[in-house]
């Protein structure tokens, strides 16, 4: 297992140790051992699972601290563009944005710190996604930030035209107007 920092604290991408042979593969989507001794301190109590269709954007989700939740994502099925935001107000990446493709092929995974606002596109027929969260899901908490927002400026892949977005999505704030407290 490959673990790589990013430009943002906290964020790391994983590359798993993939064992392959004529039958299949093999490898490991979590040690809690290694991830607390090379990253933070990660346990997760919610494993989430979604399917997406090609072209939906999904995000950018979050919630407010005490609920706010760390996430181990990792892509079963598919090709999606992960993206994260950095929302903590005295880190030096505040409003920096991060974005890295995940597909079944290249197994990578992505451990996402509390205080980031997280969302995907998917790029292939359909996306399996799943994530592992170290804090239960709170609806009163829930909070997110507008994929299209212009001073974020996200590439999605995904034609603005073309782009499959839930109704709740497509009214959440832009950047500047988003409630957050980390």
């Amino acid at each position: 297992m490959e673990i790589q920092k990013t430009t943002i604290d906290g964020l790391f991408v994983i590359k798993p140790s993939v064992f392959a042979d004529s039958r299949g593969f093999f490898y490991e989507i979590y040690n809690q051992t290694r991830f607390s001794r090379e990253m933070f301190d990660f346990s997760y109590i919610q494993d989430n699972i979604s399917m997406s269709k090609q072209g939906t954007i999904r995000g950018l989700h979050y919630q407010l601290s005490p609920h706010s939740q760390a996430k181990l994502i990792t892509v079963v099925q598919g090709t999606v563009l992960d993206v994260v935001v950095d929302l903590r107000k005295n880190s030096p990446t505040f409003g920096k944005t991060f974005s890295i493709l995940l597909s079944d092929e290249n197994k990578y995974q992505v451990l996402v710190p509390r205080g980031l606002a997280h969302g995907f596109s998917v790029l292939s027929p359909i996306a399996l996604f799943h994530y592992k969260c170290d804090n239960e899901y709170n609806k009163a908490s829930e909070r997110g930030v507008n994929v299209f927002d212009p001073y974020l400026a996200i590439d999605w892949k995904i034609p603005k035209s073309e782009a499959v977005i839930s109704e709740k999505d497509e009214v959440l704030p832009m950047f500047s107007e988003a409630e957050y407290n980390f």
